[in-house]
């Protein structure tokens, strides 16, 4: 303790203190309290000190990195707090809080770091990358957020212990790798999964040379516990200005460019691209919005004529199906009907297609006396396992009043291929009730024919790749004509018809016909067309 006067110097000062600060007591006297004790060194603790000095507050109290005489440091707590009715002004406490600064941080070197690999942790990490956004050297910032590949298979194989010594390791090189190339910060977020932070970037080249550096390093094989163990790593880089990001959104992009180099092969580095993940994310927005706009109204459906071959009469039409985004304008089903399927808004998208098509063939029939129009329309897989498919064929086929026999579904061949139990029962079922079955793309899938003759199938539609030499009979591939003769004459014998589609020309039109084909669909006849074109075209043939 000392006693400080009203002009802020000591006045005197006990044993204690001076042993503290390994000066004699009486040497203190004199000397000023702010300067020793570090008072003085911010305005907001000198502003404190002097208030307490000119009787304005009753106590300051603050923590300050102290000096010994000897040259090592303290850290101590320091108080200041008036002394009544005496000549002094204040009474001056500074207490060592050395050991329980210490153990602080222990405590928090233990909380901020990875027990298996000594590494920075996740909270760490996003501590450091905070403050680095909000004052980069450069203005730029980049990160490496790498996944080892397999790592599973280790610890599956290896057990849990010769995992840790592996991250362990590995983290462990990366560390050199980092130091090597400016001491950035590596930590472990969790799992097998490591971030490396480069505050100040200079550019995508400095990040990607770490990037190259760190793969090299990991791929030197790993003495572990008696085994040598090889391993790879993707990493995700990305590199901008810290001025137009947040930790957040760094982080998105990092865990995106690394699920892309995983996507990409493994074993490498993938640079953030801005069109891809806006790609991905209008793919995102699709899929979280496909069910909203089934319930909105937002899909319709075009119709492509599927042309007898012998006569050009239109015998029938493919729906095929639209969506009006309200964002992205029209999209055609290659946009959509994947990320239907893989989200299970297949279902009630394709129940509103078959009862709009069934509702439209049937317009078509009372208002054109001419040959009853066949609707055919897609279906996936995925209707005939999540849904009662026959249930939903009937209702559409109640419901608009068209006959069975003018409703054809198109299944595609791998999604029939070795179909069983429930698929096949579904199938038999819309047959027995008169429904059109036709394998949709024949030949892109198994081409096995015998599963043709287990199937209640009546047509096949041949892919396009199959027509495509018959453009012009200067160029007229000899194997083409061959395979789809064999084709066409082979359905023939089973009893099922054949739809050419992508029949582009005249010339592929007319093969075709010699050759036996049934039906045509493609450009050469019409462009999918609103269903109002469509019955302009069947005024026509009537």
């Amino acid at each position: 303790m000392a006693l400080v006067g009203r002009s802020g110097e000591i006045v005197a000062a006990n044993a204690a203190l001076g042993l503290l600060l390994g000066i004699e007591p009486d040497r203190l006297a004199g000397v000023r309290a702010d300067a020793l004790t570090g008072l003085g060194l911010d305005g907001r603790a000198r502003g404190s000190y002097r208030a307490v000095l000119r009787g304005q507050s009753d106590r300051m109290r603050c923590t300050r990195r102290l000096k010994h005489a000897d040259g090592h440091s303290l850290w101590a707590e320091v108080t200041v707090a008036p002394v009544p009715g005496r000549t002094s002004a204040a009474l001056l406490t500074v207490s060592d809080i050395s050991e329980r600064r210490d153990l602080q941080d222990r405590l928090r070197h233990i909380q901020m770091h990875d027990p298996v690999t000594r590494l920075p942790n996740r909270a760490l990490f996003f501590e450091r990358l905070t403050g680095a956004l909000s004052d980069s050297a450069t203005g730029r910032i980049g990160l490496c957020f790498l996944g080892l590949d397999g790592f599973k298979a280790v610890n599956d194989t290896l057990g849990h212990r010769v995992g840790d010594q592996l991250l362990g390791a590995a983290g462990q090189r990366l560390a050199q790798c980092a130091a090597g190339a400016g001491g950035h910060l590596v930590a472990r977020l969790g799992g097998d999964e490591f971030a490396v932070l480069v505050e100040g970037s200079t550019g995508t080249e400095q990040l990607t040379a770490l990037a190259e550096t760190m793969l090299a390093a990991l791929q030197r094989p790993f003495d572990l516990a008696g085994q040598r163990i090889a391993v790879s790593a993707s990493i995700g880089v990305v590199e901008r200005e810290a001025a137009d990001t947040t930790a957040t959104g760094l982080m998105q992009a990092a865990d995106t460019t690394l699920y892309w180099a995983k996507a990409d092969g493994k074993a490498r580095w993938t640079l953030f691209d801005p069109e891809r993940n806006a790609h991905r994310m209008t793919r995102q927005s699709l899929s979280s919005t496909l069910r909203r706009g089934v319930d909105r109204g937002e899909f319709t459906l075009e119709y492509q004529p599927i042309v007898g071959l012998a006569d050009d009469i239109v015998r029938g039409a493919e729906a095929l199906v639209r969506w009006r985004h309200p964002q992205f304008g029209t999209l055609g089903p290659d946009r959509f009907i994947g990320l239907a399927e893989e989200n299970g808004a297949i279902v009630p998208l394709g129940r509103w297609v078959l009862a709009e098509a069934c509702r439209q063939a049937r317009r078509w029939q009372r208002e054109h006396p001419g040959p009853p129009l066949f609707v055919s329309v897609n279906v996936a897989v995925r209707q005939v396992w999540d849904s009662d498919l026959v249930r939903d064929v009937a209702s559409a086929l109640r419901e608009s009043g068209l006959p069975s026999g003018l409703l054809q579904l198109e299944l595609t061949e791998s999604a029939v291929m070795g179909s069983a139990g429930r698929p096949l029962q579904a199938l038999q079922a819309l047959s027995d009730m008169g429904v059109r079955i036709a394998i949709d793309d024949f030949g892109t899938g198994y081409s096995n024919l015998a599963y043709l003759s287990r199937l209640p199938v009546r047509a096949l539609k041949l892919d396009g790749m199959f027509v495509r030499g018959f453009r012009t009979a200067r160029h007229l591939n000899p194997a083409d004509e061959t395979i789809v003769t064999s084709l066409v004459q082979l359905a023939h014998k089973l009893g099922l018809t054949v739809t050419a589609e992508c029949v582009e020309g005249p010339a592929q039109a007319e093969r075709l016909r010699r050759i036996g084909c049934d039906t045509g669909q493609g450009w050469h006849y019409a462009r999918p067309m609103p269903p109002d074109h469509l019955a302009a075209l069947l005024a026509g043939r009537d």
